[in-house]
């Protein structure tokens, strides 16, 4: 994990001097998570994650020096990743209306899985229940430990929005959950 110094350094190094080692180094530090929140939220499809990673990334690099510093890195990068997510639903869902298919097939959705214990199924059956919305805000808070304030700042949604979908995607997953 980078201190704060650190980060700022190498950010400064890539905004000014476009170094693309120091922004290598700001990827290595942060790829974990952004590839964890993306396997998240697609229910574990690896390839897409790691496309999904990698435009946040390629995008984080071209607007770096739009970064004024004034949230954590993280909590940009996560915006960014975040706008990544719902961009690339989009253009899904526009293509889909393109090919006039009305529904995905659960099975695509669920993607492969190293881990398949049922434990882990259960939550991502429970997890295809919720709308992008609702998946997005449970992920980045139950799996990533983003607090609240963090989240209002990633979905550019107000706190009382946030509470609202957790307290509606819980009430979802708990009724999968149950049967």
């Amino acid at each position: 994990m980078l201190s704060k110094f650190d980060e700022m350094k190498l950010i400064a190094r890539c905004a000014l001097g476009d170094d693309r080692r120091a922004f290598g180094t700001l990827v290595e530090a942060y790829q974990t998570e952004i590839r964890r929140f993306f396997l998240n939220i697609t229910f574990g499809d690896a390839a897409l994650s790691d496309d999904l990673a990698q435009e946040t990334f390629i995008k984080a690099y071209t607007s770096i020096r739009s970064f004024k510093g004034l949230s954590k890195f993280s909590t940009w990068l996560y915006r960014i990743a975040y706008n990544e997510f719902y961009s690339y639903n989009r253009k899904r869902q526009e293509e889909r209306l393109d090919d006039n298919q009305k529904a995905i097939n659960s099975d695509d959705q669920l993607g492969t899985y190293e881990d398949s214990s049922n434990s882990r199924l259960d939550i991502n059956t429970a997890l295809q229940a919720l709308n992008e919305t609702e998946r997005s805000i449970i992920t980045l808070y139950y799996l990533q430990d983003i607090p609240i304030k963090k989240i209002t700042e990633i979905t550019d949604l107000p706190e009382g929005t946030i509470k609202s979908h957790l307290s509606r995607a819980r009430t979802k997953m708990a009724q999968v959950l149950k049967q």
